[in-house]
């Protein structure tokens, strides 16, 4: 079967896509690259392929997934963050959450790159917690950290909440390195972290499309799945017009600076820590809540360089500050929901509706709260 030649220059595309990608995921993708094609003032190319577009001028990319080789984003013509919505990451593990944590010892196993030093970096801005790249290394970090109170089993590329065990004694963390595939484990990583109690998750961002640039604190909710099993629910987005300086000008709460502090020390850490890396979307979802001995913690969960489930609601951010100037924060929201009691979302906020091969129902939607105008 042949295909039409497309003229790319000026396009957006809604790639590179992993395989296996479901309905909703791909729903989602090509709702978020249609959005950016309106903001970027260029056309949305579907089924893009670059083996049918040889000898024209890249798209501009919306990956689902954090382009993890330097090789393969410059074969793109991916040189820089304005190349894309996402990130770039010179090593794949480097994309998940092993890089959150440091080894359990020196004679820990790591994969080429892994820059060791960035654990102790990361120490005072994320949770008591362990990478490991081997199922033993991750028993030792296990019976390390159940000394102290439950731990949270998390594999490295996992989203949406799933595949976490929480582990209370040495015959659940047995039981659930028993369940890990030690392949992935080598490749990947698998995350060992103090359980907390109490929680609430915060997201701050980042994010820069063309000549916008918006800044965001939120707040995460989780939502039963359709087997029962919470996952990501959604979120709830405070956007300022322009960076970190200008989201910290808001009225924000304690617990909000202190999310906001807390990813910016993160990313300044890994920025040094693998100065290849460059991304134009730039998340972190930071938990404070109590641990085992019911003392207050915080820290940083994990980053995503990559379109996630708060793009709609920070692109439909920069898509107010875009058409209203004066306009210098706004509040924004996703929702995700299982089943068919969710209702049918309004035309401007629907994102997917229907029965996904993988998840079953779900209803997606997205777009902004509020609009606040003035000079705050």
């Amino acid at each position: 079967m042949s295909h039409p030649q497309t003229q790319t220059s000026g396009t957006v595309a809604a790639y590179p896509r992993r395989a296996g990608a479901s309905e909703h995921e791909i729903a989602s993708q090509e709702a978020l690259a249609l959005r950016l094609a309106a903001l970027l003032g260029r056309r949305f190319t579907p089924g893009f392929r670059p083996t049918r577009n040889r000898g024209e001028p890249p798209p501009y990319y919306v990956p689902d997934r954090s382009i993890t080789s330097l090789a393969r984003a410059s074969k793109l013509g991916i040189a820089r963050a304005a190349d894309l919505f996402g990130g770039v990451t010179p090593h794949a593990f480097v994309a998940t959450k092993t890089i959150t944590h440091g080894l359990v010892d020196a004679q820990a196993k790591a994969p080429q790159g892994w820059v060791r030093s960035l654990g102790e970096a990361l120490s005072e801005v994320v949770l008591s917690g362990f990478s490991a790249f081997t199922l033993d290394d991750a028993h030792r970090a296990g019976e390390r950290l159940l000394r102290r109170g439950a731990l949270r089993l998390k594999p490295a590329d996992a989203t949406a909440g799933r595949g976490q065990i929480v582990v209370r004694d040495a015959r659940e963390l047995q039981a659930a390195l028993a369940g890990q595939d030690a392949a992935s484990v080598r490749r990947l990583g698998l995350v060992l972290e103090e359980d907390l109690a109490q929680i609430e998750t915060y997201s701050v961002g980042w994010v820069r499309v063309g000549r916008l640039e918006a800044s965001y604190v939120g707040t995460q909710c989780l939502t039963p799945d359709n087997n029962g099993v919470p996952v990501y629910g959604g979120s709830t987005l405070m956007l300022a017009r322009g960076g970190f300086d200008q989201l910290r000008a808001l009225d924000l709460s304690g617990e909000q600076r202190q999310a906001v502090d807390l990813a910016c020390r993160y990313d300044t850490a890994v920025s040094t820590a693998y100065p290849a890396f460059f991304a134009s979307r730039r998340n972190y979802d930071v938990a404070i809540g109590r641990n085992a001995q019911g003392a207050p913690r915080a820290g940083v969960l994990e980053q995503s360089w990559r379109a996630g489930g708060a793009s709609i609601a920070e692109i439909a951010g920069l898509q107010a500050f875009m058409l209203s100037p004066s306009l210098k924060h706004v509040a924004a929201f996703t929702r995700e929901r299982y089943g068919p009691d969710e209702p049918e979302p309004t035309s401007q906020h629907h994102v997917y509706r229907g029965e996904d091969s993988a998840v079953g129902m779900i209803t997606k939607s997205g777009g902004i709260l509020e609009e606040t105008h003035g000079r705050t």
